[in-house]
């Protein structure tokens, strides 16, 4: 998603979103921004391709929309499961709530996110530095002895 080339038309769209965000919208934004959720960082209003993303955590490839009334017609559905999978095709796994989730539920709603961005983080290998971690161990590999003092 970063990188993807971005019209004009909607970049300002995109602004006019982020002016104009429900008041769900606005609730969730305040538990995202700022990478108050376990440090991630969350963009809102994010404009990829032809749609643009409530909200989008990059680095763990989420997607998070807030959805309105308008989003129970047949065609409306058709529309977000086509969208859904544009963004899976890119990696992203797309999170959904309604209004209504947000609204009563916000604590569920923001431990779900939570839930969602742990298991999708990728596995890091934290690889020891010289001088630390197990000094024969790292000799072994590298067939020197350590000689230096480690404190």
């Amino acid at each position: 998603m970063p990188h993807d080339e971005v019209s004009k038309i909607q970049r300002d769209r995109a602004k006019r979103l982020r002016r104009e965000m429900t008041r769900a919208e606005t609730l969730l934004w305040r538990h995202l921004k700022a990478k108050r959720l376990a440090g991630l960082g969350f963009r809102r209003q994010v404009p990829t391709g032809n749609y643009i993303a409530d909200f989008a955590a990059h680095s763990c490839k989420l997607v998070i929309e807030v959805d309105g009334e308008s989003h129970d017609f047949e065609e409306r559905i058709r529309h977000d499961a086509k969208r859904d999978e544009w963004f899976a095709s890119r990696g992203y796994r797309v999170l959904r709530f309604t209004n209504d989730d947000v609204m009563k539920n916000l604590e569920g709603v923001v431990l779900s996110i939570l839930e969602a961005a742990e298991q999708a983080v990728p596995f890091s290998l934290t690889l020891s530095r010289k001088g630390r971690g197990n000094p024969t161990a790292d000799a072994s590999l590298t067939g020197a002895k350590d000689t230096e003092e480690h404190p």
